[in-house]
């Protein structure tokens, strides 16, 4: 374990999540607030919960834990949730370059929206919040694709070997 791992699994992170972003341009507004099947109501959802999380993790990692994610009603189209998304990339990439390869260990104490306490080493939380967004960009996917928008493969190794 180290953050050179760090570094390029939450590059990959991002290259995956521009690529959801990117096949979402091609939405209209209807499509884009339309209920889905998926468990968070619509792709605007789907997104949002995405990005909420990396925010609410990032802000525990900082010593604040937020009592609930960001405010669906604040993200009325797609071009506010994108500005909102570059700030929030660019904050955990200011974050994760401050970081010395001890604060990997560290362990970081937080309470969920739910009010429990639970602690944590840095690195479980660092690991967790990519997989989590590829849970959910897996879900964007599906949206885009049945609506005729694939965002394409999103495969690490594809990421890795520069063919994006």
């Amino acid at each position: 374990m180290n953050l050179e791992y760090f570094y390029t699994l939450y590059n990959y992170n991002y290259w995956a999540n521009a690529r959801i972003l990117r096949a979402t341009e091609s939405v209209t507004s209807e499509e884009f607030l339309a209920p889905t099947s998926f468990s968070h109501g619509s792709l605007r959802g789907t997104l949002l919960h995405t990005l909420s999380a990396e925010w609410v993790w990032l802000n525990r990692w900082q010593g604040v834990s937020p009592k609930a994610g960001l405010d669906e009603n604040d993200f009325s189209s797609f071009t506010v949730l994108r500005a909102r998304w570059r700030e929030e990339e660019q904050k955990m990439q200011t974050y994760l370059g401050m970081l010395h390869e001890s604060d990997l260990k560290r362990i970081i104490p937080y309470t969920n929206t739910r009010g429990a306490n639970f602690e944590r080493p840095l690195w479980h939380m660092l690991v967790h919040v990519v997989n989590h967004g590829t849970q959910h960009r897996a879900e964007a996917a599906a949206i885009l694709t049945s609506l005729g928008h694939s965002p394409g493969d999103m495969d690490f190794i594809l990421f890795a070997n520069g063919l994006h």
